[in-house]
């Protein structure tokens, strides 16, 4: 992997995490998969990383642990606690994968090896990396095991002998075994029932402000968005597409691609018929962008949407927010008409 990078944050950073013009290029791919992604993640501060599949997602939260695909060329800032990841050398790398930022997968089973004991997982990294004696090393699972509602038991036990929630709080577990300064969770509910998704939504939120973590929560689903989130970053084609506080941002999109989003979301009080869906696809990887990479999808694209990209803008009279669009005023007054009728 080849990086180059800006000039690295000081040594009391504002924000656990903050990626600043992120570009991403894979080889045969005629376009950046990450196209000057900024985002921000501040201490004890759970933020959301919200889009369709392919949409950059993981990609993003990857890169903030340099586990990138061979070959992938990275440009801009990740720091992390200050440091810029994409610089690290091998050893310090390390020491940030084990004690300042942590990844919880998609899969816990794909995650865990299968032939191997719970407290072997758990450890490993620890003992082999942080140099911890067994006996330590077996004192803070024990105490991660409880944190996350599992016992002492859990330690002699194989990941087949486990259902996947309580898989998935392992995978949190070992999360936390490096005291993080940053957690990164990749879509850690999708393969759970809904019961369950709302017990490890409730358990990651919890350990979030007890152990004082930040929290990137990388999802397809507004629902859970909504839920756990204090701010939100929409992505779209590797691009971030709108950003702001969780609750304005639902309640009052200004980027039509976070409005079909929430169209297309389920919801008890929808009125009957059939969901709402995005019209199109997504732009390949093998095609050159030009303009608005949603303007093709776009009930209000026009003549400048294909030819300019638009810039990142303050959303009136809400600092806090920001869009991406050329006619984010349009969807506000379609939006406040709606509302008059309602």
């Amino acid at each position: 992997m080849t990086t180059t990078s800006g000039t690295t944050p000081g040594t009391t950073p504002e924000f656990t995490l903050d990626v600043r013009g992120l570009r991403l290029h894979l080889p045969g791919a005629a376009r950046p998969v990450l196209a000057g992604v900024d985002l921000t993640v501040g201490a004890r501060e759970t933020v959301a990383l919200v889009g369709e599949s392919g949409s950059g997602k993981s990609l993003t939260s990857r890169s903030v642990l340099r586990l990138l695909p061979p070959g992938a060329t990275a440009e801009g800032t990740v720091a992390v606690q200050g440091e810029d990841v994409l610089t690290m050398d091998a050893a310090r790398l390390r020491r940030l994968r084990t004690h300042t930022a942590a990844m919880i997968f998609q899969d816990p089973r794909a995650a865990i090896n299968p032939l191997r004991r719970v407290g072997d997982f758990l450890t490993e990294s620890l003992r082999l990396n942080a140099r911890t004696p067994d006996d330590a090393a077996t004192e803070r699972a024990v105490t991660m095991l409880e944190a996350v509602g599992l016992g002492e038991r859990a330690l002699r036990q194989y990941p087949g002998q486990l259902s996947g929630g309580m898989l998935q709080r392992v995978m949190i577990a070992a999360a936390l075994m490096g005291d993080p300064a940053l957690i990164l969770a990749d879509e850690p509910t999708t393969a759970l029932d809904v019961t369950t998704q709302a017990e490890v939504v409730g358990l990651l939120d919890d350990l979030r402000e007890r152990f004082g973590t930040g929290l990137l929560f990388v999802t397809h689903d507004l629902g859970l968005a909504a839920a756990i989130s204090d701010r939100v970053y929409v992505m779209y084609a590797g691009r971030i597409a709108e950003t702001g506080p969780a609750e304005a941002l639902f309640e009052r999109p200004r980027h039509p691609y976070t409005a079909a989003l929430l169209r297309s979301t389920p919801r008890l009080d929808a009125p009957a018929g059939r969901l709402a869906a995005i019209q199109g696809q997504p732009p390949s990887l093998r095609e050159e962008l030009t303009g608005c990479p949603f303007a093709a999808r776009c009930p209000f694209a026009t003549e400048v949407c294909a030819e300019d990209l638009p810039p990142h803008e303050p959303v009136p009279d809400e600092p806090s927010r920001l869009v991406a669009c050329h006619h984010s005023d349009r969807l506000a007054d379609q939006l406040a008409e709606s509302a008059l009728h309602d």
